[in-house]
């Protein structure tokens, strides 16, 4: 139904009910669409943060987990320096002493190497052994050696010699042997005398310290028994 106006230039409508209500069925549609799609967005984005707060948390979760691994292997690692400057400090003596204990941990400059090849090349310098100082006056020492085993050894061939020719009988005839082996007991006790002391010093006992050894006995047994048999004739 249409109203006219008085003047016939402004005409009015009254609006169809049924199209009102289309249209407001339409918006409705839009809306619940849009809803749906406020909806699918929301639920997108919360899905996306959890996913994002899961793996966060895993990566949380792996780092701890890497720094307590780190933290063993530094225990790990300061032990076995520990060992290893304990080792060095008690080959070095006093010259490891003035540092006060184990040198302080550096970044260094190649990060190429793990600690292990560090632990290693340190292991082996630990390792390393000073020369070994000659024991001062050792020959002299090893000569006298020597010469009290010869000294020792004919003195008990003398007195085995004696025993048996005093005893006579098979004694006479078998004590001279065992004196011959006990004379030559005395060079040898020489030797392992003197290498006890050559041990003791950190020197090795090599052939020409056995020969000295060997040498200064017969040499000694030698003279005295030179100078035993010339003061018997003599006399």
């Amino acid at each position: 139904m249409t109203i006219g106006d008085t003047d016939g230039v402004l005409e009015r409508r009254t609006p169809d009910y049924r199209s009102v209500v289309r249209k407001l069925t339409q918006l409705d549609d839009e809306a619940a669409l849009h809803r749906g799609e406020a909806l699918d967005w929301h639920d997108t984005r919360a899905a996306e943060a959890d996913e994002a707060v899961r793996a966060a948390t895993q990566r949380v979760r792996d780092a701890e987990q890497a720094v307590a691994t780190a933290q063993r292997r530094l225990e790990e690692v300061d032990a076995d320096v520990a060992g290893l400057w304990a080792e060095f400090s008690h080959k070095a003596g006093r010259r490891a002493d003035r540092f006060g204990g184990a040198p302080q941990p550096q970044i260094p400059r190649q990060r190429d190497r793990e600690p292990e090849d560090y632990l290693q090349e340190a292991a082996t310098h630990a390792a390393w052994n000073p020369a070994v100082k000659p024991l001062k006056g050792a020959s002299m020492l090893y000569a006298g050696l020597g010469a009290l085993g010869g000294a020792v050894g004919l003195a008990a061939w003398s007195l085995l010699r004696w025993a048996g020719r005093e005893s006579g009988g098979d004694l006479a005839t078998g004590l001279p042997v065992v004196a011959l082996i006990v004379a030559l007991l005395g060079p040898i006790l020489a030797v392992v005398t003197a290498k006890r002391v050559a041990d003791r010093s950190g020197t090795p006992l090599d052939a020409s310290t056995v020969a000295t050894v060997l040498i200064a006995a017969l040499i000694t047994a030698g003279l005295i028994l030179a100078v035993v048999r010339t003061n018997a004739a003599g006399g």
